[in-house]
């Protein structure tokens, strides 16, 4: 296993320039999240999301989330946020809030299973960010073991996919855990809860009245 170990707190991009060329080179990099440890690969590369499809035992047809640094990097990718969705950016960004776009023609289509929309979402860990900012665009987000397997919130629970020769660990230590994110729909002018999680509803319709 090649580890990177780091300091969430004192994490910077540059110092995750040993995982960008990992992830360069169409291999897996975990790293934590807000939640638990996340499988990155570079999402326009058709080889390196089907690698990870294949070490998670993951049906084709499912969709992969991202993460991204900033809201400035996903209207990068997918272009300008809508009204709805910049306000819903602006009151739960950084966190447990994923937004639905439409998929730009560089990601790989086995990325959204041909549903030609990301579920994408800047979380609140400071390793995670870096991550994506040191790449320079969103990367995938998926949970960080086999499918059906219980979600590693430290090193040690990533079992054996630990033991993988194309993953590099960022060992930042344990994570929060919890539920996963909410997931919302705001292209059109009637949001759609897509999946309850985190955040609850109540709360995100709440906030588009202020």
């Amino acid at each position: 296993m090649q580890v990177i170990r780091v300091t969430s707190a004192e994490c910077r991009p540059g110092d995750l320039a040993p995982a960008v060329e990992w992830l360069r080179a169409g291999k897996i990099v975990a790293f934590p999240t807000d939640t638990f440890y996340g499988l990155a690969v570079d999402p326009s590369s058709d080889a390196a999301v089907h690698n990870l499809f294949e070490l998670k035992g993951r049906r084709a047809r499912a969709a992969l989330p991202l993460v991204a640094a900033s809201s400035r990097q996903v209207e990068a990718l997918c272009g300008q946020l809508g009204s709805s969705a910049a306000r819903l950016a602006a009151a739960f960004w950084p966190g447990p809030l994923s937004l639905v776009f439409d998929a730009p023609a560089s990601v790989s289509v086995a990325v959204h299973g041909g549903s030609r929309t990301l579920a994408i979402r800047v979380p609140d860990h400071p390793v995670a960010r870096a991550l994506a900012e040191a790449w320079g665009t969103p990367l995938t987000a998926t949970s960080a073991n086999r499918t059906g397997a219980p979600p590693a919130s430290d090193v040690k629970s990533l079992g054996e996919l630990a033991l993988d020769p194309q993953i590099l660990v960022i060992d930042a230590g344990p994570t929060a855990g919890g539920a996963p994110s909410t997931i919302v729909d705001a292209r059109a002018p009637r949001l759609t809860l897509v999946r309850e999680g985190a955040i609850a509803w109540d709360r995100v319709l709440e906030s588009l009245k202020a």
